[in-house]
């Protein structure tokens, strides 16, 4: 990196959402100089998430517009913010959507990844530091999204949302961990536990469904049961590990009790990676008694609330939750590079399409006709 650009403001192209479900216009944007303990970087490669696509379609939520969404990406540290000392210019890094501060009592715990300081949030559009954003237009600001906003060939980011990771992953792949297959992967190996030899359920195939489904394939399950309303995604999954498919819709009863009499009286470990609450119900009441536990990752409309027996549970059935596949962003990350390096985690499989930056638009297109799992748009191109 040049430090010519240290200290000074950078003219660059970003990718602005001015209003809701309108197409994303390339526009010439200029971003300060990284504030106290905020790093600058320039990304290389992003790719699309849902989350993206359900921020700027701002059905459900508080619309904060314009603003720069992207949150999955690799990129290299430009320069860096006053405080600043575990990154340098030239570091490669993935910026993530919540954070890793390392002296809150969540960062502390061995048990939570849910940083008091750094946890997302959804509706801040500017930086903790001063309450301002870094993104402007003739001096009209832009807001961030989730702390990364990563549709922009510079951007600045807290430190502790930056994982730093081996140089020599090629970040066009590695990208697609800050997100969502990181969640699905850490939700199977760091939560669900699966032994070897156990059978997984795995509830939506879409990326983090088949993330889930990839952790109980390196977890060396031997029946990994994959449920969906959609059949054409059974034949992809296949790469993913998954041994046998569900279709809830081919069967009168629910879909639990079609689980339980194909294993014996249910599954040892569900992954829930749709967010319906008829998926959750499913997902927890599929597992065997005695020992099985399924794990909620999908994220529910803010309203909704399920019911179960509480024979259920007291029947020893074990319901998790996971935030972010219960990594920790600065401390784990790094090594679920690592299990890419070491060829044990595929990604070159989640990856279907590739656009280049003036045609991010079309990444939006693939993804709401439901085609693909993972577009990469180059920024360079």
């Amino acid at each position: 990196m040049s430090s010519t650009t240290t200290g000074q403001v950078i003219r660059c192209k970003a990718a602005v959402a001015w209003e809701a479900g309108k197409p994303l216009v390339i526009e010439e944007v200029e971003v300060a100089p990284p504030q106290k303990m905020e790093v600058r970087i320039k990304i290389l490669f992003t790719s699309l998430c849902h989350t993206d696509v359900y921020f700027w379609e701002a059905k459900g939520q508080n619309p904060v517009f314009p603003r720069i969404l992207g949150h999955e990406a690799g990129g290299v540290v430009e320069s860096v913010g006053e405080g600043v000392t575990d990154l340098q210019p030239g570091d490669h890094v993935l910026p993530v959507f919540t954070g890793e501060c390392k002296e809150c009592a969540h960062c502390k715990s061995e048990e939570s990844n849910m940083c008091d300081l750094l946890r997302i949030n959804t509706d801040r559009g500017v930086m903790l530091h001063d309450q301002k954003s870094r993104f402007s237009i003739n001096g009209k600001p832009i807001f961030h999204f989730v702390g990364t906003s990563t549709f922009s060939e510079y951007t600045v980011v807290h430190v502790g949302c930056l994982a730093k990771i081996n140089p020599l992953a090629p970040l066009d792949k590695v990208c697609v961990l800050s997100c969502g297959i990181s969640t699905g992967l850490g939700a199977t190996l760091n939560v669900a536990k699966p032994k070897k030899g156990s059978s997984v359920a795995v509830f939506g195939l879409g990326a983090v469904g088949l993330a889930a489904a990839e952790g109980a394939r390196i977890s060396g399950a031997s029946r990994i049961i994959g449920v969906d309303l959609n059949a054409n995604r059974f034949e992809l999954a296949k790469k993913f590990g998954v041994t046998e498919f569900v279709n809830p819709k081919d069967y009168k009863k629910p879909v639990q009790e079609v689980i339980a009499e194909m294993t014996n009286g249910g599954v040892d470990r569900s992954v829930e990676c749709t967010g319906h609450v008829d998926a959750m119900i499913s997902a927890f009441e599929c597992v065997h008694d005695g020992w099985g536990v399924a794990v909620l990752v999908g994220v529910p409309h803010k309203d909704a609330v399920f019911k179960t027996s509480p024979m259920n549970l007291l029947n020893e059935r074990t319901l998790k939750g996971t935030f972010f596949g219960n990594y920790k962003p600065r401390s784990d990350i790094p090594s679920v590079v690592e299990k890419y390096m070491n060829k044990e985690l595929e990604l070159e499989k989640f990856i279907t399409h590739e656009v280049p930056f003036s045609e991010i638009n079309k990444a939006f297109d693939l993804m709401l006709k439901g085609e693909g799992l993972r577009c990469i748009i180059r920024m360079d191109a």
